[in-house]
């Protein structure tokens, strides 16, 4: 669990599938004067080890090869094109799930027994990207229980950042009201006085 999965409230069994789609940062707006720039944390290789191991899925020492890197961002590419989508529309974005199943290829699971847990979904693969499972079994498990559906990605198209929607309803359309949702709605105001004038 990140830092800021801790500091927004995200459940712990959904930290690292938050954590893993937020990997990438493409907000471009402008706040209190300052640009926004956009990262990758997984830029690479490297970065993508890095990554996992801050976050305790790297099982192995071994090398993540060019290969495995795409691997990973597919499947981060495919999670975010996912949760992009409203929860009730999910199921239908028939190339939004095509997607989805043709990433999650690559991250096979099996049923293991713990004597602490239970059964639980850990990796099939024994490489340096079986970590990366981990993500896909928060995702299925989301999916099961429901909470996947409070997993979404702001509305902003300045920011797209995914969130954990703790509201009642289940409604938020952005990752802060007092940014995005601000932003968002002077906007809308300003579109709309103009056209009055």
């Amino acid at each position: 669990m990140s830092r800021l999965s801790r500091k927004f409230k995200v459940p712990d069994p959904l930290a690292n599938l938050y954590d893993f789609a937020n990997s990438l940062d493409v907000r471009h707006f402008v706040h209190h004067g300052m640009q926004h720039r956009e990262a990758d944390e997984i830029a690479g290789p490297r970065e993508l080890g890095a990554w996992m191991s801050r976050r305790g899925l790297l099982f192995t020492g071994a090398r993540i090869t060019p290969a495995m890197f795409e691997a990973a961002l597919d499947l981060r590419s495919s999670v975010r094109d996912y949760l992009q989508r409203d929860p009730a529309d999910r199921r239908k974005g028939r190339h939004a799930v095509r997607s989805l199943n043709a990433a999650l290829k690559s991250f096979p699971l099996v049923v293991q027994g713990r004597d602490d847990r239970g059964m639980v979904l850990g990796p099939a693969r024994s490489d340096a990207l079986a970590g990366l499972s981990a993500v896909v079994a928060e995702l299925y498990d989301g999916s099961i229980n429901g909470t996947l559906d409070r997993l979404k990605m702001c509305a902003s198209e300045e920011c797209r950042r995914v969130f954990f929607d703790r509201s009642k309803p289940a409604t938020r359309r952005w990752c802060l009201s007092s940014l995005c949702g601000n932003r968002m709605k002077t906007r809308a105001y300003r579109k709309r006085r103009r056209g009055l004038v």
